[in-house]
């Protein structure tokens, strides 16, 4: 089965567009590393009655939207193989800095997960 590495973070609103910019090269770098697929994606609909909302789950603040972003991987295997080379390439160590990161690194959720169901 697959393999996913999902992400959840709080982003500030007025750091969007350097984050769009970051999140495209990176991006890039993990499908040339050999990922299946890579998506960032900014919260819309959020807050949905009845369940936890994304921004709870992030713990956003007021001027922060909600970024739900994943990568996909053939498998646990692959996606060691492949995050160890995107962890050596120079354009990944560029992009790294925390205090030029456009989000509190410190505040991302991060976890690897088997893919359970995928219809065909």
């Amino acid at each position: 089965m697959s393999y996913v590495d999902g992400y959840l973070l709080p982003l500030p609103k007025k750091n969007v567009g350097a984050y769009r910019r970051m999140a495209a090269k990176a991006g890039k770098i993990w499908k040339e590393h050999g990922a299946l697929d890579y998506k960032e994606c900014m919260g819309d609909e959020v807050k949905i009655k009845g369940f936890i909302p994304f921004t709870s789950a992030a713990k956003a603040k007021a001027g922060e939207k909600v970024v739900f972003a994943y990568v996909l991987f053939k498998s646990r295997k692959h996606r060691d193989l492949v995050n160890a080379k995107v962890m050596k390439d120079p354009r990944i160590a560029g992009m790294c800095d925390s205090k030029k990161m456009p989000f509190d690194c410190k505040r991302m959720a991060y976890g690897g997960f088997e893919v359970m169901v995928d219809p065909k």
